[in-house]
């Protein structure tokens, strides 16, 4: 199971490790806790269209659609409103979010239709965001408030009964994405293929507080399934553009330079001593898969 924040957020976090799950037989749930109705037009291409703009949800939903049968995976929707981006966002300061959004939600509340969606999928591995919700989205930072919380009381039958049956996932993941030893390697890639690296501005500006390299503790090998990644990418039209930076390095660079996908094992159940290179590491040799 993936918890993520919006439509989309399943695309750019993890998706080749989702895909190479499934065609290896495993069954995968995303989660979307909103809707993205209040994401802006990040297409270059496609800003400025007053209809798009007015029908944002359903294209999202739409866009949704389309990623989600590209990667092969199941998707539900929480149901909640997106808050909208606000800067400098902490917790603390949801009150200045949108009355009705995902983030000016009680965590224990919003937690519940999670749990009821562990226990009827029961899903022995979960995925989400860290503390920071990877970047500081208020939506992103609810998504990971809400995910441990569900996650903690899943299995237990005490808390909810009217739920269903308890479940307990074995292990809580959060995605590691975007770090200083990635972006090194592409770059290096890039230079000795030729190539003019994209990565060179943004290696020298690296504030070192950003990185979060040293939390990595599972390397998931997904290269092969890159191009599927960047199909769903391209399905969410109103948010990535198909000549943008996702795209800017060739994909036989990316997959050469960094062919996983990065995570930190936040908590896990059974004995999976780390650094892993499978997300159910442990829970195969319990023999609960």
């Amino acid at each position: 199971m993936a918890v993520h924040a919006h439509p989309d957020d399943e695309s750019s976090k993890g998706a080749a490790t989702m895909a190479r799950y499934v065609r290896e037989g495993v069954d995968v749930l995303v989660v979307t806790c909103t809707g993205g109705e209040r994401g802006d037009i990040l297409n270059p291409k496609l800003a400025g269209d007053a209809e798009i703009l007015a029908n944002m949800a359903e294209i999202r939903r739409a866009e949704m659609a389309r990623a989600r049968e590209i990667l092969g995976v199941r998707q539900e929707w929480l149901g909640f409103v997106d808050s909208g981006w606000l800067e400098d966002y902490r917790p603390e300061n949801a009150d200045k979010l949108p009355d009705g959004s995902f983030g000016r939600e009680d965590v224990a509340t919003a937690a519940q239709p999670l749990i009821k969606l562990m226990r009827e999928f029961r899903p022995h591995v979960v995925i989400t965001y860290d503390e920071e919700g990877g970047y500081p989205h208020p939506d992103h930072i609810q998504c990971h408030r809400v995910s441990v919380a569900a996650f903690d009381v899943a299995g237990d039958a005490e808390v909810h009964p009217e739920l269903g049956a308890p479940w307990q996932p074995q292990k809580l993941y959060y995605h590691v994405s975007f770090t200083r030893s990635q972006f090194t390697a592409l770059h290096e890639a890039c230079l000795a293929a030729g190539l003019e690296s994209p990565y060179a501005g943004m290696l020298a500006d690296w504030p070192a507080a950003r990185d979060k390299g040293d939390r990595v503790t599972t390397r998931v090998e997904c290269g092969d399934y890159f191009p599927i990644r960047d199909d769903a990418l391209r399905a969410h039209a109103t948010q990535i553009d198909p000549d943008g930076g996702w795209f800017r390095t060739p994909l036989a660079i990316r997959r050469q330079g960094w062919p996983t996908e990065d995570y930190q094992l936040a908590k896990s159940l059974v004995d999976s001593p780390t650094p892993e290179t499978d997300l159910f590491a442990g829970v195969r040799k319990e023999g609960l898969v």
